[in-house]
């Protein structure tokens, strides 16, 4: 293993196009092979890719792998596995990435397994350490109330990156990098299952987890309504999207798709605005990376004050119908 050189990060494609945790996880991989001096190869597996490896070394892949066959447009463990075991064979890297996705959650302990190695699953923070090489991975424990940090001694390490923990690099269209084809002969015995059908989820507006902007409601709203008028209506104002923490989608009055939290979506927006949330550890897992946090809750002893950096005790139903009506005039 004293051969194990750079960082093999695995991409992920739809369409035709890169997901947004590839860019986030290359920027993350380039940043450590920068500082250990080596180099970032790029594994994308699925069909009809196009400019996706292209778009890979723009983001910060030296090498780019393009494994593309009918047969890999699903994701299924029987088909990845036989890629990455390629793969790994022939790079033989120091690290592997892979984002903190339904793909990342069951690929990485799958790879780990098979080559006899550890998987620090998703994580927050990585770096080397500059004496042993290593590298050092933070995640969270106890429910997101703590934060631990993990090193394997084995190599290759290898390590999920929770959405949007690491920051993408600036893309840059004429960084010098290799796309090649990577073939591989995929022995059908080895695949288990198959994708029957596809269904996709209809999302009016922004997103939440790719919004600069997210209102969130809490149990403490009281029901469906404030979610389509109060907060739909601030969040249109601020071009953002309404998110809510789990009581909510649990009591059915908004979708499930809109569920912030540790069981729910991973958010980083510029501005959070929690309303009517207590702001519990699972929640708050899920919204820790927004760069700013403003609470409204009429109990000023709620956990949420803790992490907010503004905090406004009272009534929502008073404070959140002002507070849109002052934007809307200082936005005309």
């Amino acid at each position: 293993m004293a051969d194990n050189k750079g960082i093999l990060v695995v991409g992920e494609v739809a369409e035709g196009k890169l997901l947004p945790i590839t860019s986030e996880v290359l920027g993350a991989g380039r940043r450590l092979a920068d500082e250990l001096k080596e180099q970032v190869t790029c594994i994308l597996i699925g069909e009809k890719m196009g400019d996706a490896g292209k778009a890979a070394v723009a983001a910060g892949a030296d090498k780019v792998l393009v494994a593309d066959d009918a047969q890999l447009k699903d994701y299924e463990n029987g088909t990845y596995m036989q890629v990455m075991d390629k793969a790994v064979a022939e790079v033989a890297p120091r690290i592997i990435l892979m984002g903190q996705t339904s793909n990342g959650r069951d690929l990485a302990p799958r790879l780990a397994f098979k080559l006899g190695v550890s998987a620090v699953m998703d994580c927050l923070e990585l770096a080397i350490d500059p004496a042993t090489k290593f590298m050092h991975c933070t995640r969270p424990v106890y429910g997101g109330n703590a934060k631990a940090i993990f090193t394997a001694e084995a190599l290759p390490q290898i390590a999920t990156v929770r959405v949007k923990a690491s920051s993408p690099i600036a893309p840059d269209a004429g960084r010098a990098g290799e796309v090649v084809a990577f073939a591989v002969a995929l022995d059908a015995a080895k695949i288990k299952a198959k994708v029957l059908e596809t269904v996709k989820e209809e999302v009016a507006g922004i997103k939440v987890e790719d919004a600069a902007v997210v209102i969130g409601g809490g149990r403490g709203v009281g029901g469906p309504e404030p979610f389509q008028k109060e907060l739909a209506e601030l969040a249109k104002v601020l071009k953002g999207a309404v998110g809510a923490s789990r009581p909510p989608c649990d009591n059915k009055w908004v979708p499930d798709s809109i569920q912030i939290g540790l069981t729910g979506k991973i958010i980083a927006p510029e501005l959070y605005i929690a309303v009517a949330i207590s702001g519990s550890s699972q929640h708050m897992s899920g919204c820790s990376g927004a760069k700013c946090i403003v609470a409204i809750n009429k109990d000023p002893e709620a956990n949420i004050f803790k992490e907010a950096r503004f905090g406004v005790v009272g009534d929502w139903k008073v404070i959140v119908p002002a507070f849109t009506a002052k934007v809307k005039e200082l936005v005309q």
